[in-house]
């Protein structure tokens, strides 16, 4: 065997070994992500009304319900991505999720928003909504659960202690049961987050506020960090 022979077929091995390795690091890598990513939780969050829904207004703005309860949910998804878990928005735009503008709009819109939901298997659901009441001197945030789920209850009873706690706070909530279409679709961990009344002015001016939307949020998003520490880990901290 020559000198060139046996240094060829030396390369070879050694070319064929670092085939290997690499071929196997990037298989490894792959699965560490795919092990990674389904160890990833999912929240969904869920802008009530849109489209020709606009919901309840503000009584010295005009400004429509949708609109703040989706700039609310999109930060609310900065927080929670920032955070590592996986984010769905049911209606991530202005648009409603109707299709045309027919008669039965409304249900079509609930149920489309539903098969999000569950399709989604999500760790936690959160509806967001901003309140109305006749007496304008009725203001604050207040999040509604569905009593037969335990979880639910938890959830909301944190993220409503998260809320109380914010300096603009001026009135303590207790959360409260309610018969809601969007938190009887899964019986998932669910709440809805009434972030404030628009028929009160001084609410209206916080909730068109882009600083306080944001407090809001994170105080959202703390309790329901609060909540899912509990059920699973590790979790990236506030």
């Amino acid at each position: 065997m020559s000198f060139f022979y046996r240094h060829r077929v030396a390369l070879g091995f050694v070319c064929l070994a670092l085939a290997v390795v690499v071929c196997f690091g990037v298989c490894f890598f792959a699965l560490s992500r795919t092990a990674s990513e389904r160890l990833r939780l999912t929240v969904v969050l869920d802008a009530g009304h849109g489209g020709i829904d606009g919901g309840v207004t503000g009584t010295r703005t005009g400004t429509k319900e949708s609109d703040i309860n989706l700039a609310i949910s999109r930060i609310l998804q900065e927080e929670f991505e920032e955070l590592g878990f996986c984010v769905i928005q049911t209606r991530p735009t202005e648009a409603g999720l109707y299709g045309a503008a027919t008669p039965g709009f409304k249900r079509r819109d609930m149920e489309r928003r539903a098969e999000v939901i569950r399709s989604s298997a999500p760790a936690a659901m959160i509806s967001i909504h901003q309140n109305f009441f006749s007496q304008a001197s009725r203001r604050g945030a207040q999040v509604f659960f569905r009593e037969d789920v335990p979880e639910s209850v938890t959830l909301a009873a944190l993220i409503q202690t998260s809320l109380n706690g914010m300096p603009e706070c001026v009135r303590k909530s207790q959360a409260l049961a309610g018969d809601y279409f969007v938190l009887n679709c899964f019986a998932a961990p669910s709440v809805i987050v009434e972030c404030g009344f628009l028929s009160n002015p001084e609410d209206e001016a916080l909730l068109l506020d882009g600083n306080y939307r944001r407090k809001l949020a994170h105080a959202i998003a703390q309790g329901t960090l609060a909540f899912l520490s509990r059920t699973a880990s590790p979790l990236k901290k506030i």
